[in-house]
């Protein structure tokens, strides 16, 4: 659950069912009752009817919280954390990177670094579309070395540079939630 939107759509359910809650925040709802196993089935149901999903495996909760944080990060955040965002991901979970990593690979196919890199050049992809920036701040905007390695790793990605891009009519770009999922 990344947009407030979805955030609504479940405290709206959560309503609708008679239940109590605490917090409903990125990949997590805190009932306050023991739900039923009717209740349950409702919820899984009335959401996957909004296009979202109940997860009960503590290793999918996860795996979403990873994404969230990586797509709040470069997505949401006016400059991208100073640290590794190893470090940073780390932090952010409570949890050892390693594992981390070795489960989202397990499960999704590709490394978190992979995952951070399609976001950050689709970051980049929206940025140029704005054209409020040319490509020296948005390589500063979103932690490059340089130009080129920005130019570089967006040319690996898409097969264009960022300069074709821009001038393409067909601007073609992912919705977020849609960005990193080929084997969901």
């Amino acid at each position: 659950m990344v947009s407030t939107r979805c955030k609504m759509v479940v405290k709206d359910e959560l309503k609708k069912l008679g239940l109590h809650f605490m917090v409903v925040d990125l990949g997590e709802v805190d009932v306050m009752e023991d739900m039923t196993s009717e209740q349950r089935n409702e919820l899984k149901i009335a959401l996957f009817n909004s296009g979202l999903e109940l997860m009960d495996d503590k290793r999918a909760v996860l795996i979403e919280k990873i994404k969230n944080v990586i797509i709040d990060m470069v997505h949401y955040s006016d400059e991208l954390p100073k640290v590794n965002y190893s470090d940073y991901i780390s932090e952010k979970l409570n949890h050892d990177y390693t594992y981390l990593s070795n489960m989202f690979s397990e499960v999704k196919g590709i490394t978190i670094q992979q995952f951070i890199i399609i976001h950050k050049i689709e970051r980049v992809k929206e940025l140029l579309l704005y054209d409020e920036l040319n490509l020296t701040e948005i390589s500063y905007k979103l932690n490059y070395s340089s130009v080129a390695h920005l130019s570089n790793q967006f040319k690996k990605v898409t097969g264009l540079s960022p300069s074709h891009f821009k001038q393409l009519k067909d601007k073609k770009r992912n919705p977020i939630e849609d960005i990193g999922n080929s084997s969901s």
